[in-house]
């Protein structure tokens, strides 16, 4: 039942990134033109998302198990040191230059988009560098004599 319902959000997430354009690289890129063309339509889709969030994490906080019976495993980092502003401006860059962040550019490689597909390859490639660094740092140093 979990995998299913799953399934059912993981669609409907993407359907409404495709309804709302967050799929449409134009589209974003407009929204994040604040001093060209700006796009504002975009807006009413981020504050529809965070009010739908700050809901539901409003709930779930007050739970120990989800709806379907599964442990609630919220998120419990609240410090913001180097890696956290780093990896965010590196994010924003990436949405600013290709248009795309992680959800809607899955839903465009599904829709068939050939840049997806690049945006895609570099995601998982990126993912894939930083995985090989983490790994390298949590070994232990060699000793010398």
């Amino acid at each position: 039942m979990i995998a299913f319902a799953s399934l059912l959000a993981g669609l409907v997430f993407g359907l409404g990134l495709i309804v709302s354009g967050m799929a449409n690289p134009a589209k974003v890129l407009g929204f994040l033109d604040l001093a060209g063309r700006w796009d504002p339509s975009l807006t009413f889709v981020m504050a529809g998302a965070i009010a739908v969030g700050a809901v539901a994490f409003a709930v779930a906080n007050r739970r120990t198990r989800s709806f379907l019976g599964a442990e609630m495993r919220l998120p419990s980092a609240r410090h913001i040191d180097r890696r956290l502003i780093l990896g965010s401006t590196l994010f924003g860059i990436g949405w600013g230059v290709a248009g795309f962040c992680p959800g809607p550019a899955l839903v465009a490689l599904g829709m068939g988009k050939a840049n997806a597909l690049v945006f895609v390859a570099a995601m998982l490639a990126g993912m894939g560098i930083f995985e090989l660094f983490e790994r390298r740092k949590r070994m232990p140093m060699p000793r010398t004599a």
